[in-house]
């Protein structure tokens, strides 16, 4: 049985949970692997690892390969998504932005999504907007004490963040209308070795730096194993199954969750501000992602008998 047909089988509120508790996890624990590698070393790895497992997986079950067009699409998409955002925002970071900074432009993404569906034509419901409004809210509310000064950032790095908001944003939005129809496991590894591909030689330019310990080895394996290939492959599969604009608006929970997970996992300070920001994100999800109510069908018109004819005395009409 195919990774589709399993999934198929799953709610999509239940995968949408999974999607942001996994991808939440990458950030804690790049903060970690960034202590024992250099930035652009750490993502090549990431992703030619990724590529090689999705590679091998895609091979064992004889997945088919996009081909011609369909491997150009999923190219373009492991261009935008993986090395082109992954790329500018460790660049920006290492430029000096505040990390904050970063996760609350970021956090404009499902509104960036939302407008750039509008012209190629998809429709953004009301309550949709409202939802944005809530999560947008909320991602402020849970980064606001972590806005730091930026001054020994220059221009280069926040155009460095907004490259990689449109990457992320554009590289949705184009998965969605392009590379859905292929084979999950081919369909990523292609995205993740082209990836690794493009970060390559920035990766060389630092020597390839990183240090050998168990926490590096650990660290690495977790960004491979549960951020590229588990929460992208839930990525995917919620792409595929559903609206651009809802999948986008799961990504106003990633920093008032991931600030609960620093919590449980580094021992962070958690804050009232950050647990409203949860709860006013949540509560925006929801509204984004709310399936509109089925409409209500007009009753059946009742069904008119004819009337008999009326009796008459004689059979010629009557003068």
């Amino acid at each position: 049985m195919s990774l589709a047909s399993h999934s198929a089988r799953v709610p999509t509120a239940a995968l949408g949970i999974a999607f942001v508790l996994l991808w939440c996890t990458g950030y804690p624990a790049a903060r970690i692997a960034l202590d024992h590698f250099a930035p652009f070393t750490l993502l090549t790895a990431r992703f030619g690892g990724a590529g090689l497992v999705y590679a091998a997986c895609a091979l064992l079950g004889r997945a088919a390969w996009p081909s011609g067009r369909a491997a150009l699409h999923s190219a373009v998409v492991g261009s935008l998504t993986l090395a082109l955002q992954f790329g500018a925002l460790y660049l920006a970071v290492g430029l000096g932005v505040n990390v904050g900074m970063i996760a609350l432009v970021i956090g404009t993404m499902p509104i960036v999504t939302a407008v750039l569906g509008l012209l190629l034509g998809e429709k953004v419901r009301p309550r949709q907007w409202l939802g944005f409004a809530f999560g947008f809210t909320g991602v402020a509310l849970a980064v606001s004490e972590g806005l730091g000064t930026t001054q020994a950032a220059g221009p280069a790095a926040f155009i460095a963040v907004l490259c990689g908001l449109l990457a992320i944003s554009v590289g949705t939005v184009y998965q969605k209308r392009f590379a859905s129809d292929v084979d999950m496991r081919s369909g990523l590894a292609l995205q993740h070795l082209v990836a690794a591909a493009l970060l390559l030689p920035f990766a060389a330019y630092e020597g390839f730096r990183f240090e050998r310990s168990e926490a590096s080895v650990a660290s690495l394996g977790w960004v491979i194993g549960i951020n590229s290939m588990a929460a992208f492959g839930l990525f995917f599969v919620l792409l595929r199954r559903g609206a651009v604009n809802q999948v986008a608006a799961l990504f106003f929970l990633m920093p008032p969750v991931t600030a609960l997970i620093d919590y449980a996992v580094l021992g962070d300070r958690l804050t009232l501000l950050q647990v409203a920001g949860v709860a006013a994100a949540a509560f925006g999800v929801y509204l984004a992602t709310r399936s509109r109510a089925p409409a209500t069908l007009p009753p059946d018109p009742p069904v008119s008998v004819p009337r008999p004819a009326a009796h008459r005395s004689c059979p010629a009409p009557c003068r």
